[in-house]
């Protein structure tokens, strides 16, 4: 169920009004907002209920086992399983046919080719959002920071619909806790929630889909169509839009928890701000970067080795990180890329004194770069379109509308921080009555945009 769409409009403002009228009554309001989770979930598929009902009691199994286990070494294998459990999950779902036409390329080529089983298996919505969620939990009591939640509440925090299929990646010990007293409807944060919503509505369906269809698909579709001017501002589109479609996401999520009473963790600031590879994940995605250094990075080693074990482990980590995008070589490339760009930062970064302006520009555009490969849809793909850059002509794209929405997404994260964050200060102290008449004619001003064939999924549903 799209966040934009006249089916949603009708569900949320149902599940809203109960739930702002069970709020103070848990034994009332966490039964039903479980039932409002997992009917917003069917809307993809009631098949993929089962599928997340099952990793919920699976891990809401293993949290308490470990928690009794009296025995640490029972506890580490205990949750080892636990992990092994939602990886092969994900692994059987997301990776299945990826690992199996790989395998059978590599025997190919040895001239050891045979038939493998190759099944087609759908790809629940969400998968590698609540799968994550299910591991952090499971270790996060292994590793003592927080206790074993009763199952409705485990249930609820997997399925919780405003992050169900797209994060932001909430850890436990932030959300738990927030269930574990009623929540009062007069101070739920109502301005906070309405401007976000309405910040995320425009910049996924005014900007990110507008340059989606006039710029980015036609190039990324046929890039030896056009030449290098259009291929430049189609690399530029790509970026623009991937950050609107994703933070006008999460936009959405955080202001649709915020009127149900709950508060997501901030997951981008400013990306396009960064001045270099990691100041860029400190800002993009930053629930993600944080379950790789926590859950993945640090167990591995960190920088608490040598440089050549540090330089391996952020290999590792970006590598995984790419593939957990999605199963294909173009993930793992644009993973291995932003390992590349850490390794060097750390193996020569204090010792090149460059000014400001230059790292900006230089990260900027090697993130740019690596967006290529990370939107196409094949390696081939992503060297065709780099191939056209030598190949000048006459621009057919560069129009005002165009060029302004590149600029209105990537503009305001080069400006001073402050004067924006007194600006969203001011707007969640404004009444909410005025702002949600001005979210309800942005919404008719939205949908007045729409094309005929509807809004597309967002981005990072497919991963």
């Amino acid at each position: 169920m799209l966040f934009p769409s006249v089916q949603f409009g009708i569900f949320f403002p149902i599940v809203l009004a109960l739930s702002w009228a069970l709020m103070a009554h848990p034994v009332l309001w966490k039964p039903f907002i479980l039932v409002a989770s997992y009917v917003f979930y069917a809307a993809a598929s009631p098949l993929f209920c089962l599928l997340l009902a099952g990793v919920t009691l699976w891990n809401a199994g293993a949290a308490r086992l470990i928690h009794r286990s009296p025995h640490d070494r029972t506890r580490r294998r205990l949750c080892a399983v636990a992990v092994a459990g939602d990886l092969l999950t994900l692994g059987v779902f997301k990776y299945y046919t990826f690992f199996v036409q790989a395998v059978a390329r590599v025997l190919h080529s040895v001239s050891l080719g045979m038939p493998l089983p190759l099944l087609t298996i759908a790809l629940p919505v969400g998968i590698s959002f609540f799968t994550f969620q299910a591991i952090s939990y499971t270790v996060d009591v292994k590793r003592g920071l927080i206790a074993p939640a009763n199952l409705i509440d485990t249930a609820i925090y997997l399925s919780f619909f405003p992050h169900l299929v797209a994060g932001p990646i909430v850890r436990a010990r932030e959300f738990l806790p927030q269930l574990a007293r009623p929540r009062n409807p007069d101070r739920v944060a109502v301005s906070s929630g309405l401007t976000l919503i309405g910040l995320g509505l425009v910049k996924k369906v005014v900007i990110a889909d507008y340059l989606g269809r006039t710029v980015v698909d036609p190039v990324f579709g046929v890039p030896h169509a056009y030449h290098a001017p259009d291929v430049l501002l189609a690399g530029y589109a790509y970026a623009a839009q991937i950050y609107c479609d994703f933070s006008g996401y999460t936009d959405i999520a955080i202001g649709l928890a915020l009127l149900l009473g709950f508060v997501f963790p901030q997951n981008f600031n400013s990306p396009y701000r960064a001045t270099g590879f990691r100041d860029f994940w400190r800002r993009w995605h930053m629930t993600l970067s944080r379950f790789l250094r926590d859950f993945l990075y640090i167990p591995l080693g960190g920088s608490r080795g040598s440089r050549l074990l540090t330089y391996r482990n952020l290999m590792i980590t970006m590598v995984l990180g790419g593939l957990w995008h999605g199963a294909a070589w173009t993930f793992v490339i644009w993973g291995a890329f932003h390992g590349l760009g850490l390794v060097c930062e750390h193996a020569f970064g204090g010792k090149l004194k460059t000014p400001g302006w230059l790292r900006w520009f230089v990260t900027f555009h090697l993130v740019v770069l690596g967006w290529v490969v990370f939107r196409a849809q094949a390696v081939g793909v992503a060297w065709s379109f780099l191939s056209r850059l030598g190949s000048w002509g006459a621009p057919t794209l560069w129009t005002a509308p165009v060029l302004v929405a590149i600029v209105v997404a990537i503009g305001p994260q080069l400006l001073p921080p402050r004067p924006l964050e007194r600006l969203q200060e001011w707007l969640g102290r404004v009444n909410p009555i005025p702002l949600a008449v001005v979210l309800a004619v942005l919404i008719l001003f939205v949908a007045a945009t729409v094309p005929s064939d509807g809004v597309p999924p967002f981005i990072y549903f497919r991963f």
